[in-house]
């Protein structure tokens, strides 16, 4: 009786060994960079998901989905990744269709008790109630960093810990993450700059992972290896970590997920712009590189291959002896650039030889401008299209932190719900100076060209100083005249705001006023005009109606027998027209505008005086057509065309 006693002992013990083992469970978060919701949701999850409860019981994949629309950078993490961003979402079968949303394990977390899958509603609860389903796997993975750390290789060992048959094909996923990203500038629209377990890419690709045999018996374990080359999109080598998880495609459950943590990288190198680059009349642009030895041992050689609206040109190879902790500027001279005027990018990267690391040193995005041909006046921008900058405008953002943006909010004098806004409130860097180029111009004509633009703007206090310059040019920025400066008090449209950020209210039209710019002396063939904001880290400045003309070139001006002069422009006009009145006489009349019919459809009482003054027309909805702009005071006519054009 003893002896059986004791087998029966023994067997409980061998069954226990190969029992059914704790599970890490997998949260996959479907967000996006141009999804407002996403941005005000993710803090908390990723707040919620750092417990350390949580983080011993769930790993997390988050996977940038074109929810409500692809963002239009080439170097977002969806562009970047799309392929495989859309087969799991849309066509794996997880359904879905808003953003943000989550999976829990493969299942709709409503499974393990949420009220819905959006994010907000994941607590500790729900992962601790997902993590107590044993798993009859046990995933080991060990990681190794390549030569020149190019790649990393991963040794994966699978157990099975209890028999299991999967209802269709049996995946082993590996998702490469980068736990912490933090961009400069915005990827999407939504305002997000820091992105945490972000999928960058699968080995050998999320559709079928690695294959596996669909039915396990106790104790049968396999071992192989994954070679995982990193993108050249990697934002930081020392952030880079892989997400490891057994799924079944028949119900899509996961079986057991593993965690391989980041590594440290030996860095070697820092590179960034050192001067930027915002201007060339020519083919050619002549960047500077800054360079910083953050490594172990000198550098005495390396290769910098610039790249120009994302396409490489001849690399540049630099030697010398660069000690540890120094730092010196690379000039790079004769980078060709597009033939075409308008908007364009530069970038690079620095590779270095081994034995040193061969870190890739890209720099964000920076815009420059080909000023190759001057177009004919007149400039209009309203901004009510949504590609921007405006096509032919550059912006020159030279520290990659808070700039001009397309605001869709408020308009000028709330004929539009569109205008663009420089963000002071959110810029800390005192002394910041960015740039919006307009379109460059051929302004020559009889007289001086003349420029006219709404503002919106709030100090933060009765001290901010921020500053608004408009400034010229017809040597292609060897020399620029400023037309036009106001700060802090001269600026302000209205009483300081110091709290929250400002926006104009769109009910009240007083939050703006009309500037009007004459350039003297720059009626001529080829001149740039570019708006220059340095910050003082006030409240938010707003620009619309934007309308620059030759005086005189578009055959736009007449001159009366009383001395009125009136002009016309944008002209042809879409959305706004705006009527300058010049004279050197007082007087009173009133301001017409009538169709091809005769009909009178705008009348407005003015009154004349010594000097110049605008008067901003909204025509949106006027037929397409020639009109007459009518000015009748002390009983003499001026008579201009008006085209509107749709």
């Amino acid at each position: 009786m003893k002896k059986q006693l004791l087998l029966v002992f023994v067997s409980v013990l061998g069954a226990t060994a190969f029992g059914q083992t704790p599970r890490l469970s997998l949260y996959e978060e479907f967000t996006g960079e141009t999804c407002p919701p996403c941005a005000s949701t993710n803090p908390g999850l990723n707040a919620l998901l750092a417990q350390p409860a949580n983080t011993s019981n769930c790993v997390a994949i988050k996977w940038q989905v074109p929810i409500p629309s692809a963002p239009t950078k080439t170097w977002s993490l969806y562009q970047t990744n799309k392929t495989e961003i859309d087969w799991r979402a849309f066509s794996y079968g997880y359904g879905i269709n808003s953003a943000p949303s989550g999976r829990m394990d493969g299942q709709n977390v409503t499974v393990f008790g949420a009220s819905s899958d959006h994010p907000a509603n994941l607590t500790s609860t729900i992962i601790a109630t997902a993590q107590s389903y044993t798993s009859a796997f046990n995933i080991t993975v060990s990681r190794a960093w390549t030569p020149g750390c190019t790649a990393v290789n991963l040794t994966v060992n699978i157990q099975a810990t209890a028999g299991y048959t999967a209802t269709g094909a049996l995946r082993f996923r590996t998702v490469m993450v980068e736990r912490l990203i933090q961009f400069s500038v915005q990827p999407g629209t939504n305002g997000e700059t820091t992105f945490e377990d972000a999928a960058i890419r699968s080995f050998p690709n999320i559709q079928t992972g690695t294959t596996l045999t669909p039915t396990w018996t106790n104790g049968q374990s396999t071992t192989f290896t994954l070679n995982c080359p990193l993108p050249s999109y990697t934002r930081k080598k020392s952030e880079v970590a892989f997400v490891c998880f057994i799924q079944d495609d028949g119900n899509r459950k996961v079986a057991q997920a593993a965690r391989v943590a980041k590594a440290a990288v030996p860095t070697d190198a820092i590179a960034a712009l050192g001067a930027s680059v915002n201007l060339t009349c020519n083919n050619s642009i002549t960047p500077k590189i800054s360079l910083r030895n953050d490594g172990v041992s000198a550098i005495t050689n390396l290769t910098v291959t610039p790249y120009t609206d994302g396409v490489a040109g001849t690399p540049y190879a630099w030697s010398g002896n660069l000690a540890v902790g120094a730092s010196t500027v690379i000039t790079i001279t004769g980078v060709n650039t597009s033939t075409t005027p308008g908007a364009h990018t530069f970038s690079f990267d620095v590779i270095l030889p081994t034995p040193l690391y061969n870190l890739t040193n890209s720099l964000n995005n920076a815009s420059y401008m080909v000023a190759a041909s001057y177009q004919g006046s007149p400039v209009a921008e309203g901004f009510t299209t949504s590609a921007y900058p405006p096509a032919g405008w550059t912006m020159v953002n030279n520290d990659q932190g808070p700039s001009w943006t397309r605001n869709t909010s408020t308009g000028g004098f709330n004929f539009s719900s569109e205008c663009t806004k420089y963000d002071f409130y959110s810029n800390t860097s005192i002394g910041d100076v960015d740039e919006l180029y307009l379109p460059p111009m051929d302004l020559s004509g009889s007289g001086d060209p003349n420029m006219t633009m709404d503002i919106a703007y709030a100090q933060r206090t009765s001290a901010s100083n921020d500053m608004l310059e408009v400034k010229a040019s017809s040597d292609c920025g060897a020399n620029w005249t400023t037309v036009f400066s106001q700060a802090g008090n001269n600026l302000t449209t209205i009483g300081p705001v110091a709290n929250p950020a400002y926006v104009p209210d769109p009910f009240d039209a007083s939050h703006w006023r009309t500037e009007n710019i004459t350039l003297t002396g720059f009626n001529k063939p080829n001149v740039i005009v570019k708006i220059v904001v340095t910050n003082d880290h006030g409240n938010n400045l707003y620009l619309d109606n934007i309308n620059l003309s030759a005086f005189g070139a578009t055959g736009i001006k007449k001159e009366s027998i009383n001395g009125n002069l009136l002009e016309v422009f944008p002209n042809p006009s879409a959305d706004f027209a705006n009527i300058r009145i010049n004279t050197n006489t007082e007087g009173s009349g009133k301001l017409s505008i009538v169709n091809q019919l005769g009909q009178m459809v705008y009348e407005k009482s003015v009154s004349t005086h010594a000097g110049s003054s605008v008067i901003r027309v909204d025509v949106k909805n006027y037929t397409a057509g020639v009109y007459s702009v009518i000015l009748d005071t002390n009983g003499k006519k001026d008579i201009q065309k008006l085209i509107i054009g749709k």
